[in-house]
């Protein structure tokens, strides 16, 4: 049922609003991703000491990744009531801006070998900064673009702020390519690892530009705040945030795709550090093609049986994928590489912008979301990297259990799947009476 705030919307706002959010959530998620990719590569050599075992540099390195991860339930905490407070914009020019500083800063930092254990310090402090303003640009950006969407259309108009962070992180892998290419070593750990962080300037100012025109949706202006988010959430919803947490766990799959097993190539196996980064871009391509239609057949099929299929055939697909890295058959890793991350996991990728922001109703929507993705980000994201280094042995060489690991996430999440209702076809204000009678 389309209600008469859906038919008074503009018909261009819609595709506004998640311009601005694939915008948004692409060059911001460029800032997020670089980090990760620069920690895979160079950050552990130039960070932490020359005596510190290959292992346990990775280890400590994968260890400043997950910081940003473990701080991200805070960000939502702060966030989140924000966004539903003082509007969605806010929240989204604030986080803009503070991602965008943090990730310039890193480019600027001294190395363990100017100033000692400083530099990590301070690496790790930026990294708590990036993830703090993470938290609430997501759950913003979806919030918005879900409730300026058509009925018949939300999964496929929110599924475009996931495709614009896999456009982001498409780019800060694809940027290291001619670095680590055409550089050579001395140059690449001197200067150019530097260069990718140095670019947030211009990202910031692209999405400034185009997020100062956005909008406030009508269904939150129309909504109110009857209760403070925060006491709401936890009062009346939260057995969908453990849900939503859950479910976020699907995320172990992109950090073992995307750090661990980028290290793991490049440390142990000897694989080149370029050639793998093409790996990961070739899947990012893919997934640019996979998300809209995943998307798509959501909108027909509903939110559950999409999601839980591109969990469990992401988990399964680990296995080869890293059985070929180990291999270092070239054409296995970008085959294996292609169907788990660009296809199977874009699948569950695609769908839970939509998925997870239906499970709450619009007064603390970003909220919810964003205290349950974060909480969700924050054990796969920042558990993961570390996990996985741990499970694979002293000698780093133990993929199978890695695999194993991940494919044991991905049945959890898909089980969380299964207990959530299917809102596909209901309108927001359906949705709103769903979620809120419970608190009457």
């Amino acid at each position: 049922m389309i209600n008469a705030t859906e038919d008074a919307r503009p018909a261009k706002t819609p595709l506004r609003a998640a311009l601005s959010s694939w915008t948004g959530s692409a060059l911001e998620y460029y800032d997020f991703a670089v980090y990760g990719t620069a920690a895979a590569l160079v950050l552990n050599v130039l960070f932490f000491p020359d005596t510190t075992a290959p292992g346990l540099s990775i280890l400590l390195a994968m260890g400043t990744v997950g910081v940003a991860y473990v701080v991200r339930p805070l960000g939502a905490l702060i966030m989140g009531p924000l966004g539903d407070r003082f509007g969605r914009k806010f929240v989204l020019m604030l986080t803009l801006f503070l991602m965008g500083l943090s990730t310039f800063v890193v480019g600027c930092l001294p190395t363990y070998e100017q100033v000692g254990y400083l530099a990590p310090i301070l690496l790790v402090l930026c990294r708590v900064i990036q993830g703090l303003s993470a938290a609430g640009e997501q759950a913003s950006a979806i919030s918005v673009s879900l409730e300026h969407s058509a009925e018949t259309k939300r999964a496929w108009t929110t599924s475009w702020t996931l495709h614009g962070t896999q456009a982001g992180t498409l780019l800060a892998t694809a940027v290291f390519i001619p670095f680590t290419t055409f550089l050579p070593e001395e140059a690449l750990f001197s200067w150019g690892w530097r260069v990718p962080f140095w670019l947030s300037a211009l990202v910031v100012l692209t999405a400034w530009l185009i997020r100062r025109g956005l909008d406030e949706p009508p269904a939150f202006k129309k909504a109110g705040n009857a209760h403070p988010p925060l006491k709401a959430v936890f009062r009346w919803h939260k057995a969908a945030v453990l849900r939503v947490a859950a479910c976020a766990m699907v995320n172990t799959v992109n950090m073992v795709f995307t750090v661990w097993s980028l290290s793991f190539a490049t440390s142990i196996v000897g694989l080149e550090r370029s050639t793998m980064l093409l790996v990961s871009v070739i899947a990012n391509a893919i997934a640019l093609l996979a998300i809209p239609a995943a998307a798509i057949l959501s909108d027909r099929l509903g939110r559950r049986p999409v999601f839980i299929t591109g969990a469990l055939g992401a988990g399964l697909m680990m296995f080869p994928y890293l059985g070929a890295v180990s291999s270092g058959s070239w054409t296995l890793i970008f085959i294996c590489g292609a169907i788990m991350s660009g296809c199977a996991y874009s699948m569950a990728n695609s769908i839970w912008p939509s998925f997870y922001a239906e499970m709450f109703p619009t007064t603390v929507r970003v909220t919810g979301v964003a205290l349950g993705t974060q909480i969700g980000f924050a054990v796969s994201g920042g558990l993961a990297p570390v996990l996985a280094s741990a499970v694979a042995g002293a000698s780093g060489q133990n993929w199978v259990s890695v695999a194993g690991f991940t494919a044991g996430v991905c049945i959890f999440t898909a089980l969380a799947a299964m207990t959530a209702k299917e809102t596909k076809g209901l309108s927001l204000e359906e949705i709103d009476t769903v979620h809120t009678s419970r608190s009457r």
